[in-house]
């Protein structure tokens, strides 16, 4: 490979992986890497193009020879070291790679299972007309299966999700549930009682949705949670009521203080290119430098090459593209921070990508800045962003929390565009929240230090721009346990020059 062929398959690769964010790698059938989370680096060195990857489970290496997109896949022909003959690896711009014709046959099966299922599981209860068909103003998309099962005066509404669609779709499901399950009891009240939910969702998948359920109001509703394994077509029935049994773990806070001092040089020398650069402590060993909650470096602990020696390093790039900062790459980042400056800084423009992108870690950081700007009663000194709290295969990443000066423990769950799934994804922190605080764990792990939190349960704050609001947030609402205490906030749709309320909606008992 001649060194600008080397360089136009850098640049090809740069812009497919520009236009898709989330875009998967795929090697021998198995998905390694997931854009959403991993990163990458690509260095086109004389005659050779080098593709480095890398995520919390594994780093790649590939020398890339050839590429060519074909219906929405680049497909590499790549090197292994020490490998005689080239590899194939793909970059898939969505992790779903079926074509919607076969994304409508794999459903419509779907729904024949779940059919069955229903009619040997339920005897004396007659299935009604199962749909999958999308009625967006409804709020229901193509991805759940529909329907209602009746015997006598009574029924169920029936929400069902295959096993080939995304974790986040089954995690999902449960909104749709109970968004249907309201619509048959307004559309049936003089027909039939709808007495709740049954919710089927693949088998081993369920425990997001599970917790989630748990905390739903037992009063209001029935909810039944059913786990299938399509291929045996074999159901079985999930306990949903132990709100107290949460698969869920905290990591420890890292030392701010000692990361900072760690970091000192690293900060000064971004700190010196853009003022405005926010540092963001990600762990001991890693800092995240960013403009208005977007990304564009990070500055950690790597190996210096040639020796053993550990040493403060910086890389920069936008999205999962890094690259290592060195003399010959300073003017990069120069101009890689001139742009942001021009795009998401004092004189920002709405027509531009950079201006637009990551708007939620945008809203973030604003909120991050004076979290009292949401509630006067909230102590703008004690606030953690992007949280992890670990539950089952989920990695979920609390938004903020906070604490009230009187020590009562706050979750906020923050939205920038328009979010059926607020309220519940809410719930599910707040319970994360609430089982922790309840074993005294936050402390031990080295958040709110020096502070006395209140036994009270955690406020949730869900917040949104005014007009960004989901209409069906009340209905969701609606359900869920009377207990937990919560809040809706509309901001003004000027968020991005300052964090001010103009509607608050209490959920309080």
């Amino acid at each position: 490979m001649s060194s600008s062929l080397a360089q136009q398959v850098a640049q090809q690769i740069q812009d497919f992986l520009a236009e898709a964010p989330q875009a998967v790698v795929v090697e021998n059938g198995e998905v390694i890497f997931d854009f959403s989370t991993a990163k990458y680096s690509i260095a086109p060195e004389r005659e050779r193009c080098v593709l480095q990857m890398w995520s919390e489970e594994r780093n790649v290496v590939r020398r890339v020879v050839g590429a060519q997109v074909k219906a929405g896949v680049l497909k590499l022909e790549v090197m292994r070291f020490g490998q005689a003959k080239p590899s194939k690896l793909e970059l898939c711009a969505d992790a779903d790679r079926r074509t919607p014709s076969a994304k409508k046959v794999m459903r419509a099966a779907y729904q024949r299972v779940l059919r069955r299922v229903l009619e040997r599981s339920l005897p004396g209860w007659t299935v009604e007309k199962l749909t999958s068909a999308a009625a967006l103003d409804r709020s229901f998309g193509p991805v759940h299966v529909r329907g209602l099962v009746k015997h006598g005066s009574a029924a169920y509404a029936v929400v069902g999700v295959n096993s080939l669609e995304a974790q986040a779709s089954v995690d999902a499901a449960l909104s749709t549930g109970v968004l249907w399950m309201h619509e048959c009891r307004e559309r049936l009240a003089d027909k039939v009682h709808v007495q709740g939910l049954k919710l089927y969702v693949p088998a081993g998948r369920s425990e997001v949705v599970r917790m989630r359920m748990a905390h739903l109001h037992r009063e209001a509703a029935r909810w039944e949670l059913y786990e299938i394994d399509e291929r045996a077509e074999a159901v079985q029935s999930i306990d949903v009521q132990d709100i107290g049994n949460i698969a869920t773990r905290l990591v420890h806070a890292p030392d701010e203080k000692a990361a900072r001092e760690r970091f000192a040089g690293s900060i000064a020398k971004v700190q010196e290119m853009c003022r405005l650069a926010e540092v963001v402590i990600l762990s001991a060993g890693e800092i995240s430098f960013r403009l208005n909650g977007l990304h564009f470096a990070r500055a950690y602990m790597g190996f210096v090459p040639g020796t053993f020696r550990n040493a403060e390093q910086i890389a920069f790039g936008g999205g999962a593209a890094e690259i290592p900062l060195n003399d010959e790459t300073e003017p990069l980042l120069q101009d890689l921070m001139s742009r942001l400056m021009a795009a998401r800084g004092m004189t920002k423009k709405f027509t531009e990508p950079l201006y637009r992108m990551n708007p939620e870690r945008w809203l973030e950081s604003m909120v991050m800045r004076d979290v009292s700007a949401l509630d006067e009663k909230m102590d703008a000194g004690c606030v953690y962003s992007q949280v992890p709290a670990f539950a089952a295969s989920d990695r979920a990443m609390i938004d903020v929390l906070g604490v009230t000066r009187g020590g009562r423990l706050v979750v906020i769950e923050l939205k920038a565009n328009e979010d059926m799934h607020l309220p519940l994804q809410g719930l599910d922190y707040w319970a994360r929240v609430c089982w922790h605080h309840e074993r005294g764990e936050f402390q031990k792990f080295g958040y709110f230090a020096g502070r006395e939190l209140s036994p009270e349960r955690p406020l949730l704050l869900l917040v949104a721009p005014s007009l960004h609001v989901h209409p069906t947030t009340d209905v969701l609402l609606k359900y869920l346990r009377p207990e937990i205490e919560w809040k809706v906030l509309g901001l003004d749709e000027r968020w991005r020059e300052a964090v001010r309320v103009i509607f608050r909606k209490s959920g309080k008992h």
